[in-house]
């Protein structure tokens, strides 16, 4: 575990002395921002509207709208989930294709290391970076509940806040576990990236083709995607299923990686 813990700083310190992560920081930071501003100018007109006409003569679906926890925090997670979607690929391109095209590769496969401990110190140096980067964005809510006032005192419903932001870094932990696994196949870092998002944009649109289709096939699909295995997570609901849903696409990507890394070792 040692050397998988120095293979992770090492791959920390890459990330953060490039130019590249700082460019998704800011990415992540932009496009968040923006989405932010643009809840609260909703949340704002809803509740302006509830105070003319009152709440029973708006729509059922404005009703999340009656506190910032729902209206604009929780909203807030999911539209993140979409960013995270495109952010992740670019942050786990490099971790294999890199060394595979500057020719590092072999030497790493010669090194006294075993794969397990490359495949895990690579992950862990990816967690690292995309832990960082989600966790730019927790800035919002404590903007929130420094500025924001709600009827029962307190701005926030911090538990729905805080387990919404952990179903976002277990969202993030996949993305980085599936890129990884791909990174491993190619020494194209674009190609793994393009791959990466070929790969989880249709795993998390399932739920909508799920819709379409009969029983049981519809149960599978719906299963299966990750967007709904997501919703009550990022509403703050603890879900012991989909959190072992999460966990078994984790590990079975990381198990996937060390054969795919093995294999390469003895070719």
């Amino acid at each position: 575990m040692r050397t998988a813990l120095a293979i992770a700083r090492k791959e920390l310190s890459i990330y953060f002395t490039t130019p590249w992560a700082y460019a998704v920081f800011t990415a992540m930071v932009a496009l968040s921002s923006f989405f932010f501003v643009d809840l609260l100018q909703k949340f704002k007109q809803v509740q302006d509207m509830a105070r003319l006409m009152g709440w029973e003569q708006l729509p059922p679906d404005y009703n999340v709208y009656r506190n910032l926890t729902d209206g604009v925090v929780v909203q807030l997670w999911g539209t993140i989930l979409i960013i995270t979607l495109f952010v992740a690929p670019f942050l786990s391109m490099r971790l294999f294709a890199e060394e595979k095209r500057n020719k590092t590769f072999e030497l790493l496969m010669t090194a006294p290391v075993r794969p397990i401990e490359i495949v895990l110190g690579k992950y862990l140096g990816g967690l690292g970076v995309i832990s960082a980067t989600l966790g730019l964005t927790i800035v919002f809510p404590l903007l929130l509940s420094a500025f924001g006032k709600g009827e029962s005192g307190a701005a926030l419903e911090w538990s729905t806040v805080l387990l919404g932001y952990g179903g976002l870094l277990v969202w993030g932990a996949t993305c980085m576990a599936v890129g990884l696994f791909i990174s491993a196949l190619t020494e194209s870092q674009m190609l793994a990236a393009f791959l990466t998002f070929t790969v989880l944009l249709p795993w998390m649109l399932l739920s909508g083709v799920a819709q379409s289709v009969e029983e049981p096939l519809r149960s599978v699909l719906a299963y299966l995607s990750f967007d709904a295995q997501l919703q009550n997570m990022l509403k703050g609901v603890m879900d012991i299923q989909s959190m072992v849903f999460f966990a078994s696409v984790i590990v079975f990507s990381l198990l996937l990686t060390h054969r795919t890394v093995e294999a390469q070792r003895w070719a």
